[in-house]
């Protein structure tokens, strides 16, 4: 596990900063017609002019700057042409490269007016990453992360999504250690200050499975349900968990 210095978590929170100003502004232009292309597009130009680089963008060849992912899609959805619809969720997850630091962070949103369940699920993965940032201590277990996110989840009858967890984040964007979203606590690596950890719950509202399209990135629920996917950038600190980037309004 790589630890930062104060300086590098300075710089990891404007590279997150930037991150949420991406999901700030691509809020406004999620509607009916809508398509993911356009948010794709708006957000390339928002990280650009901040002075950073898209992370995901030709990242082990991945086509765009943002991953969209709608209704049944769990991740890595690439942004096409298809329009938005009323009922739809969508997840957006976006990563930049800023002054060779990388920030990462996703959110799920609705489109107009959803289901109950929809909502609920929405809801319940939101506050399943919530807990988890909590137990982001000094001291404290890995697994005492991913333990919270499944407890809660499979407390309200939703899955957690197994073959996808989060990851250490710093001058790479995937470092050491893995976070899984699930296991029992009091397990791995006790918790130091400087690690920062990108905490991502990927929740299904049916089953827990997965399968992967043709274009070998586009993840979906077996069952065709809907799911949800949550993420920060969170710093262990003597002080306790520090998310990096929400000094934007509404992140």
């Amino acid at each position: 596990m790589v630890l930062k210095t104060r300086g590098e978590i300075e710089l990891m929170d404007e590279a997150n900063r930037i991150v949420h100003t991406v999901l700030e502004g691509i809020a406004d232009q999620i509607r009916p017609g809508a398509t993911t292309r356009d948010l794709d597009a708006r957000a390339e130009k928002t990280i650009r002019e901040a002075g950073a680089v898209p992370a995901f963008l030709n990242y082990r060849g991945y086509p765009a700057t943002l991953c969209t992912s709608i209704n049944d899609v769990i991740v890595h959805g690439i942004p096409d042409d298809t329009p938005l619809h009323e009922g739809d969720i969508i997840g957006v997850d976006c990563g930049v490269l800023y002054k060779g630091y990388y920030g990462d962070a996703a959110r799920t949103f609705a489109v107009a007016e959803v289901s109950e369940k929809a909502r609920e699920l929405m809801g319940v993965t939101r506050r399943a990453l919530e807990l988890a940032v909590e137990q982001v201590q000094p001291g404290n277990h890995l697994s005492d992360i991913g333990h919270v996110v499944q407890r809660h989840v499979e407390d309200h009858g939703f899955a957690v999504v197994r073959e996808f967890v989060g990851h250490g984040i710093g001058a790479a964007l995937h470092e050491d250690p893995q976070v899984p979203n699930f296991g029992d606590p009091g397990k791995g690596p006790r918790l130091e200050a400087g690690l920062v950890l990108a905490i991502e719950p990927m929740v299904n509202a049916g089953m827990a499975g997965v399968r992967v399209d043709a274009d070998g990135w586009t993840a979906r629920t077996t069952d065709g349900q809907l799911s949800a996917h949550f993420e920060v950038s969170v710093a262990v600190t003597d002080g306790g968990p520090r998310v990096l980037g929400v000094g934007v309004a509404g992140a």
